[in-house]
Parts: C-alpha cells; structure tokens; sequence
C-alpha cells in the first residue's frame, strides 16, 4: 500500500498568526483584560482599518520587489468619494507612469511623490483642520450595520453579528474542505490531519471571539465590510487570476518575467495606479473616522503598511507573500499600538518595539529563506 505523502504547514505562512494570539494574551494579562472588552475588539477594527487597505495594495508594491512612500493622501477634499478616489488614482498612476516607462527606481518616485503629497496637503487645508465633516461621509469610518439585539447574560448580544459569524464561519470550514479535496485529486501532499485541526481551530477561535465582542457592543462597523469586501476581493486577484500571477513572477525574476512574454511595464504601472486607488479609499476611512481633514492625518501610515506586508510574511527581495498574510501582519501592528498605548508605554518605546517586530520578521524571512538554499 503506497504511503500517502505529507507536508507539515508553513511556520512562515502560519506562524505569525500564534504570534499574533501570543501578543493578545501577553497584553490581556497586562491590561487586566482591558484589550479584549467589546468596546476595545471595536476600536482595534475601526483604528486599523485604513492601513489593512493600505496594506492590500501595498503587498503589491512589495511583490514586485519594491514599496511605495506615496500612500499618504488625506483625502482632503470631502465632496464626494468619486473624487476622492479619482484623485488618488490619478496620483498612482503619476507614480506608475514614472516607474514603468520612464524606469525610473520606485523608492524614488514614490518618494518624491510622498513629499509632493505632503506640500499639496498642507498648501489646500492651508494647514488648518477642516470638519466636521457631514454624518453621511463620517458613517463609512464610524457607522455601524443595522443591529438586532437581543437579551443575552444580563447584557444584550446582536443577531445580525452572530448571522455574519456563521457565515464566516461555514466559508472557512468550505474553503479548507475544498482544499482538501483538491488536494486528493491530484495527489499532492497532505498536511496531517491534526495540524489542519489546529489550524482550523485557531482560525474559528479568532472570528467567534472578535464577533462575539462586536455582538455585544454595537454590531459591525461598517469599515468591517468594506474592509471584508477589498481583502476578498485582492486575494482572488492574487491568488486565481492571470494579473495577479504576473505580479508575483515580476517579482520572483522581472527578466524572466519579461522574456516569458510579460509586459511588466503594465504590470509595474497597474499595480502603482492601484496603490493611488487604495489609498484613496483609506483616505476616505481615515478622515471619516476623525470626522474632518487635517494636514498631518496619515503621517507614517505607509511605513505601518509596509511593515504589516513585511511581517505577514512578504518577502523583502519579492514574489512571496499573501493578502491575507498582509491583513494578519496588520492587526500584529495594530494589536501592539493598541496595547501599548493601553499600558501607558511612551510614544518612543512604542517605535523601538515595532522597529524590533519588523527587524525580527524580516530576519526571520531571510534566515528561512537561506537554510531552503
């Protein structure tokens, strides 16, 4: 009887997603639980939700081997999202433009888009804060779905959450069965079947304990949604299309990419026009969650969304990486900010920390990469 071959699952794909419970339980015990009540699971969703988008496009900067410094746009112009947008498209495919047919090194012209973003910025607001903003536009960073709530352990629990989590749920558990599935047919490796349960686990455990929480505050944010929408939208881009393939064999040999056929000029210039179009979204988020515009929202959320990529299991040379793994890494920055600050810890001990995280993932990426060769 043949021996039916497996594979155990990737520390690297995986790993950081104990990590990321690891780093929960350590500031649950040091805030008391402070981090884990409903008000706070709400406030985690809410305060990461413009760098998870941020970090959905980005992993694709970081695919072909390169990052973009442009992301941070404000979104200073309230009147209506399609503008919003338009003008960050436009911006990405400025930067695109640059980068695909002129050949000039994405860090520099994603720098210096970056500073003219900044300059644009500060010379429309005229460096003043301008808000509020109307209810309409603060509802998409702030708003909530319509709730049913019920009688539940002395407190009240929403119907419409608890609905979503089965959902969710039953998509994971028909994805992995799917998976399986695909697997025996062509006779690829298994993973053990306790790993997959561990897996399994982990991952209902994570959705049923954040739901729960939101259930028992005031249902799901809307930038919950949106965000749901835009990974599941980018992962399938990635991960089952021809485009998103392109991406990752521009990334893992752009010459080879090349002479296979690939036009890499286009993919250099969609994938930093799609950038532009992100951040645009985020923008939106960011000044609808504070509720106005002002110059300086956004500083430093590039380097969040670059980091989030990185940590999530990017690789830092290109062609490796996943949304998801982009999405995982984002909460890991978001978990830590949220903790710290909940902690007391000074701004300046929060940076050294999250440049410790970041160092650590990056040597853990190119210390796995050198023991495979």
């Amino acid at each position: 009887m043949e021996k039916k071959k497996t594979v155990n699952l990737s520390l690297k794909q995986y790993g950081m997603v104990f990590a990321m419970l690891i780093i929960f339980i350590i500031f649950y015990a040091l805030t008391g639980g402070t981090n884990a009540t409903p008000m706070n699971m709400n406030n985690l969703i809410m305060q990461n939700s413009y760098v998870i988008i941020l970090a959905t496009g980005m992993l694709l900067c970081v695919l072909t081997g390169n990052v973009d410094l442009g992301v941070e746009q404000n979104m200073n112009i309230p009147f209506a999202f399609l503008i919003a947008i338009l003008v960050g498209t436009a911006f990405g495919a400025f930067n695109g433009f640059f980068i695909a047919y002129l050949n000039i090194p994405p860090f520099v012209v994603t720098l210096a888009g970056m500073l003219i973003g900044r300059g644009l910025t500060y010379t429309l607001l005229e460096n003043k804060t301008v808000g509020p903003l109307p209810d309409a536009y603060v509802k998409v960073g702030a708003g909530f779905l319509f709730t049913n709530k019920i009688e539940f352990g002395g407190g009240s629990i929403d119907l419409i959450t608890i609905l979503i989590a089965v959902i969710a749920s039953a998509l994971v558990i028909g994805a992995e069965l799917k998976k399986i599935k695909t697997q025996q047919k062509y006779g690829f490796a298994m993973v053990p079947v306790w790993q997959t349960g561990v897996k399994l686990a982990a991952t209902l455990l994570i959705i049923w304990f954040v739901f729960f929480k939101i259930a028992s505050y005031n249902g799901v944010p809307i930038i919950l949604i949106i965000m749901a929408v835009i990974v599941g939208i980018y992962h399938f881009i990635t991960s089952k299309t021809v485009a998103g393939r392109q991406v990752y064999a521009l990334g893992g040999n752009e010459k080879a990419a090349r002479l296979s056929g690939i036009n890499t000029k286009k993919v250099y210039f969609w994938v930093y026009t799609n950038m532009g179009f992100l951040a645009a979204i985020a923008g939106i988020v960011l000044s609808a969650r504070n509720a106005s515009a002002t110059p300086k929202a956004g500083d430093g959320f590039e380097l969040d969304a670059i980091a989030a990529c990185y940590i999530g299991g990017a690789a830092a040379s290109g062609g490796v990486g996943t949304v998801v793994g982009a999405v995982i890494g984002a909460f890991v920055m978001g978990i830590l900010n949220n903790g710290m600050f909940l902690i007391g810890l000074s701004t300046d001990l929060q940076k050294v920390v999250k440049g410790l995280v970041l160092l650590g993932a990056v040597t853990f990426d190119v210390l796995s990469s050198n023991k495979k060769n």
